[in-house]
């Protein structure tokens, strides 16, 4: 008889977890109020396609997520994933900044293994709650082959999304997770994953970030443009502590007259400046300035993500040349489709 998948099942809370006072409360529930085991037993069909295990790593609004559970979170992952027994991780989380914690996972866990982050759109206690079946759904993924070396993956309304292309789209529909441009990288049938894509780009165990000593990862601010902005928010960041700043831009990374000068000299000063769009998609690319202005490209990453990857970067150089250097090796896309 083959051996089911083991699967570890991380709880961090969210609307996953939420309860609300009635079964038609879809807002303003509580998040993270449900415990993972409550979770788990409330989906008995997982255990037709994994060993499930569970464990409650912490129980918050992912509103609420902060550094250090981020790094204590990817040693976890790291630290089970190297048990030969183990052959993938769930972790249940909330929505609101889900996309930025698989992004930083998907640049510092250490292994091939799949790693699968699963939210939901209506708390637990809802009628036609959405949890159940997105958690079905991770575990199935989670314990498949074929998700082996896709990086970290988002499963979400049958649909597979990668860490580093998805984001957040819709403030309370259950299909808010997509990958703009490029598309899912796969959906569910009857349970079954199913790719149909995959990055190329470097993710986890190809990945050149350690942070199995790091403590504290580096202050990075997002300063958002508008009309008529000035550069008092980006004086603040760096008088503040920030040591790199990512700047949501106008279309293609374009900046206001009255903003320009000062991040000009934050970026000689060494403080690394991050062109970023607010667009929400496109490639932001280099232009013929930047090297002059010590500036660095975003491509086609958020303002969210851009901040992840500056701040990894940080643990290593200030280099703005470095530092593009793995903007253009982590950020770029390139999609393999699956024949």
């Amino acid at each position: 008889m083959m051996r089911k998948p083991k699967v570890v099942i991380l709880g961090t809370g969210g609307t996953i977890a939420g309860k609300a006072g009635s079964n038609t409360e879809m807002t303003g529930y509580q998040a993270g109020e449900i415990g993972i085991q409550t979770l788990i037993n409330a989906v008995p069909e997982m255990l037709e396609v994994a060993d499930v295990t569970g464990e409650q790593f912490c129980n918050i609004g992912s509103f609420d997520m902060i550094d250090d559970i981020w790094l204590r979170l990817s040693r976890r992952v790291s630290e089970l994933l190297q048990q030969p027994e183990v052959d993938g991780i769930v972790i249940t989380h909330g929505t609101d900044t889900l996309e930025e914690t698989a992004y930083f996972l998907n640049l510092t866990v250490k292994s091939e293994k799949p790693v699968v982050l699963v939210g939901a759109m209506r708390p637990a206690t809802a009628m036609s709650a959405d949890g159940p079946v997105n958690l079905l759904n991770a575990v199935a993924l989670a314990g498949s082959q074929e998700a082996v070396g896709k990086g970290v993956l988002i499963a979400m309304n049958d649909q597979i999304n990668g860490a580093r292309d998805a984001t957040k789209t819709n403030t309370t529909h259950v299909e808010t997770f997509k990958s703009w441009e490029l598309g899912y990288l796969g959906y569910f049938q009857n349970g079954k994953p199913i790719f149909y894509k995959a990055s190329l780009r470097r993710h986890t165990a190809a990945a050149e970030f350690d942070i199995s000593k790091v403590t504290a990862l580096p202050r990075v601010d997002i300063v958002y443009l508008h009309v008529n902005c000035d550069d008092i928010l980006v004086r603040a960041a760096v008088s503040a502590g920030a040591l790199g700043i990512v700047i949501a831009a106008f279309g293609h990374g374009n900046l206001h007259i009255n903003i320009k000068p000062a991040l000009i000299n934050i970026a000689r000063s060494g403080i690394p400046v991050v062109r970023s769009t607010r667009v929400g998609n496109g490639i932001v690319s280099r232009s013929a300035n930047d090297t002059d202005n010590k500036f660095i490209a975003a491509d086609s990453l958020n303002p969210q993500k851009a901040r992840i990857l500056l701040q990894l970067a940080l643990l290593r150089t200030k280099s703005p040349e470095e530092i593009q250097r793995m903007f253009d090796e982590y950020l770029g896309i390139f999609i393999k489709t699956i024949i």
